[in-house]
Formats: C-alpha cells, sequence, structure tokens
C-alpha cells in the first residue's frame, strides 16, 4: 500500500472526528512515514510498521479526549422539533429510569470486579507477611513440638503467596486492558466508526 492510499483510507476511517483534529492526526501519520522513509524503509515497509488501519483507527479513537469527543458530538448540529421535544419529556419517566438503572448495574459490576482484585491482593499480602512471620517463629521454635509444623505450614503460606502473585498479576493485566476497552467503547458510543 502506498502511503497517499494509506492516509486516504485513514481518513476515510477516521471521518468522524472534527476536521482541525482528522488533519492534525493525518499529518501525524504522514510525518511519521515519511521519518521512516528518512531512515531507510521502504514506502511499503514503513507503512506496515506503523500497523494496519484498524490498529491505528483504533488506536486515534483510544487516546482521543473523551471531554472534547462529548462536546463535540452532543452540541446539537440541527434544531430538534416540538413533537421530538415533546415525546422526549413524556417519555423521561420510563426511558430515563431505564437507562439510570442500567448505567448503575454496570457500574456496580465494574466496581465488584476492582473489589475483587483489590480482595486477591490482600490475601496475596496476607499469605506472605505470615508466611514470612511464620518462618521466623518457626526458626525461634523448631525444637519446639510445635516449631516443625508452624514452619512447614509458612512455608506453604509462602508458596501459595507467590503464586498468587503471579495471578494477582495477570488479573490486574486484564483488568486494565478491561477499563481501557470501557474507555474506547463509551468513546464509540460517542463516535460512529466507519467500516
Amino acid at each position: 500500500m502506498k502511503k497517499e492510499e494509506f492516509l486516504n483510507k485513514l481518513r476515510i476511517k477516521l471521518s468522524n472526528l472534527p476536521k482541525e483534529d482528522l488533519e492534525e492526526r493525518i499529518n501525524f501519520y504522514s510525518e511519521m512515514i515519511d521519518d521512516r522513509i528518512e531512515d531507510g524503509f521502504k514506502e511499503e515497509e514503513a507503512i506496515n510498521d506503523i500497523g494496519t488501519l484498524d490498529e491505528v483507527s483504533r488506536q486515534v479513537i483510544a487516546n482521543y479526549p473523551l471531554k472534547k469527543l462529548i462536546k463535540e458530538k452532543v452540541t446539537p448540529k440541527k434544531k430538534i422539533n416540538i413533537a421530538t421535544i415533546i415525546l422526549l419529556v413524556l417519555g423521561s419517566p420510563i426511558w430515563l429510569s431505564l437507562l439510570i438503572a442500567v448505567i448503575v448495574v454496570l457500574f456496580s459490576l465494574y466496581v465488584v470486579l476492582a473489589s475483587l482484585l483489590i480482595s486477591l491482593w490482600a490475601v496475596f499480602i496476607a499469605l506472605v507477611a505470615g508466611g514470612l512471620g511464620g518462618i521466623v517463629l518457626g526458626v525461634i521454635y523448631i525444637f519446639q513440638g510445635s516449631g516443625a509444623l508452624l514452619l512447614g505450614g509458612s512455608i506453604i503460606c509462602l508458596g501459595l503467596g507467590i503464586l498468587l502473585f503471579f495471578g494477582c498479576k495477570e488479573l490486574t493485566k486484564l483488568f486494565m486492558v478491561f477499563s481501557k476497552n470501557i474507555v474506547v467503547w463509551i468513546k464509540n458510543l460517542f463516535l460512529k466508526e466507519v467500516k
């Protein structure tokens, strides 16, 4: 794919962005391609190095400020007729309460997921702290009857804590990706993606 073809297709993909922001993004990627060509890449290699059209358009939308997008898209561009206003007002007790209920349920599910993740990290800290404390006490009381049992149990707790660390780390990464995808999804509600 040639540079102009890539930029034209990217312009079509991002056509719902405001004009000045669209031109800024197109100029940015044009300069990026030119820089790679100056570094010795062929034109096709430079474009492939940037990524596919879908990846680039998703990245631009993900990095576009939500506040700016809402301000741009929520501002009415045409007059709303009186019949539409009357229907919105009369139907608002139903649709507004349903909308609020859906938003609250989705937000509460997100909070529950975050709480579970925080709880897993707390269990990890408890296992490691208990394991380390138990090892110290187990060494001190090793020659008493319960010292060896305490030492063994503490090593098991420490091992479980280490295993839980890797699980918590991966779940945290997944939660961060999930959070980013939620923000991108909200942005896409305000910005129809051009196929």
